[in-house]
């Protein structure tokens, strides 16, 4: 009997998997079905982080203040990789939604080589300029527990950027149950490592390091079975399908590189909001914002789920030239994260007490409970608006119209935010009061303002389209 061929990935670009026939499918269910997954994927993130600075904080204020101090560097790292992951997603998807599968499977390669280069370059980066970095940022009493954490985390630079990488090719393809999974998996072994390696075999900062790194390179190692070696992606890994094309890579990198400036901007903003409030309220300010912030932070997650998930619809839309659609999904993720927002600000203006006693339980910090409480409750009137400013800046992301996502983001975080919370705060007179509220004005006016323009935007995108179709057929 003769054994059947080998069939070649490519055959399977009539056969679309059950996530793309979601992701090209009614746009409204796409940003539900897919959303939903990362929702979970990156709330139990959440808990993993929380969880991670407990047992740190556990070798004392020295190995907690190291951590502190490496984390400006890792933001820029997470900043790189979630910025080259939206731009995988992009471009991916925009393929996708075109129908070409062979060009799907060619950016994925170079989205590979692209982490590659960017993990050289970085690590080497990163290692070289750790201490001169640390001790310019203050770090001199606390410059030995920082280096014995930021070497190990930042020697695994290739395993973060890889990981984001595979997960926004899963995302661009509309596998968000395997993306949650594996994101999932990495949150849960760290959780399960921490304490066995800080504790149990004595590792202290450097176990910290290389409970991160371990579950990284394991979700790695699951990242190349499902991409390279079990073929039931839609979405595959061969040599025949890279043809090197440097537009491709500045395809990446125009979306990538300002979403990466995006989470830097943002990072940016958070420093120009914690001078401002330590100005006005001192140590005790800065304890009731950074403690509530915290709760602002899991609070989003949902919102923040959705706005990911439209990069791949938008990707998938624009690339099939649905642009009415565009301006449909627009609207609806936005009533969809307005409804869940609605939801989060009732349970978190009724648990606020309950939530503020996580940050106030010693006795040098009770304190600040019925502030962290007032502060938590002021957030709050936020949330119902966030979801306006996320799915705008999302939609140009899957657009693939980066510059403009960018310029969004600026004048959202700099022009609004940081504005609005000095303003109050300081020349107004309004003090860490107005500091809160100024967050709030920002973030709302900011939100609504973003909403406007991209809705704009994307009707710019539909006339002119309709013109060019009106003078072909003329």
């Amino acid at each position: 009997m003769t054994a059947p061929a080998p069939t070649d990935s490519s055959d399977k670009e009539e056969i679309p998997t059950t996530g793309v026939s979601i992701l090209t499918g009614d746009p409204k269910r796409a940003i539900l079905k897919l959303s939903g997954p990362l929702i979970i994927a990156m709330l139990i993130m959440s808990v993993y982080n929380f969880s991670d600075a407990v047992w740190v904080a556990g070798l004392g204020p020295g190995a907690l203040a190291g951590v502190g101090f490496v984390t400006p560097i890792y933001q820029v790292l997470i900043a790189l990789c979630t910025g080259i992951s939206a731009g995988v997603s992009s471009a991916v998807a925009r393929r996708i939604g075109a129908k070409d599968k062979t060009e799907a499977d060619n950016t994925a390669m170079h989205a590979l080589l692209l982490t590659a280069g960017a993990s050289v370059i970085f690590t080497t980066l990163f290692l070289l300029f750790l201490r001169p970095t640390l001790l310019a940022i203050g770090a001199a009493d606390s410059i030995d527990p920082a280096l014995e954490y930021g070497y190990v985390l930042f020697g695994g630079t290739v395993f973060f950027l890889f990981t984001n990488v595979g997960y926004g090719i899963l995302r661009a393809e509309g596998d968000m149950k395997r993306t949650m999974h594996a994101m999932v998996a990495s949150s849960v072994i760290n959780m399960i490592l921490d304490p066995i390696l800080i504790y149990g075999m004595g590792l202290g900062m450097t176990g910290a390091a290389l409970s991160t790194i371990i579950s990284i390179a394991l979700v790695s190692a699951v990242l190349v079975w499902w991409l390279w070696g079990k073929h039931d992606t839609y979405v595959t890994i061969h040599r025949s399908a890279f043809h090197y094309r440097p537009a491709v890579i500045r395809d990446i990198l125009n979306v990538g590189l300002p979403a990466s400036g995006e989470m830097l901007l943002m990072a940016g903003v958070s420093v120009i909001l914690n001078l401002t409030i330590v100005t006005v309220g001192g140590t005790d300010g800065m304890a009731i914002y950074t403690g509530g912030w915290r709760v602002v932070l899991f609070a989003i997650v949902p919102m923040s789920a959705i706005g990911m998930a439209l990069i791949s619809v938008a990707g998938a839309l624009y690339g099939a030239q649905r642009f009415d659609e565009l301006k449909i999904v627009h609207r609806y993720a936005a009533a969809v994260g307005i409804a869940i927002a609605i939801i989060i600000t009732i349970l978190t203006w009724m648990l606020a007490p309950s939530v503020a006693m996580l940050f106030a339980f010693a006795p040098e910090t009770a304190h600040l409970l019925p502030d962290i409480t007032a502060f938590i409750r002021t957030m709050c009137f936020l949330f119902p608006f966030i979801p306006l400013g996320i799915v705008s800046v999302n939609l140009l992301q899957g657009m693939g119209k980066g510059l403009a996502s960018f310029i969004v983001a600026v004048l959202w975080n700099v022009v609004c935010i940081a504005s609005c919370t000095y303003l109050l705060a300081i020349p107004l007179g309004l003090g860490e009061h107005g500091a809160w509220w100024g967050i709030v004005l920002g973030v709302n006016s900011g939100a609504v303002i973003a909403y406007g323009a991209v809705a704009w935007l994307v009707e710019r995108v539909i006339s002119k389209t309709d013109e060019t179709d009106h003078t072909t057929r003329t």
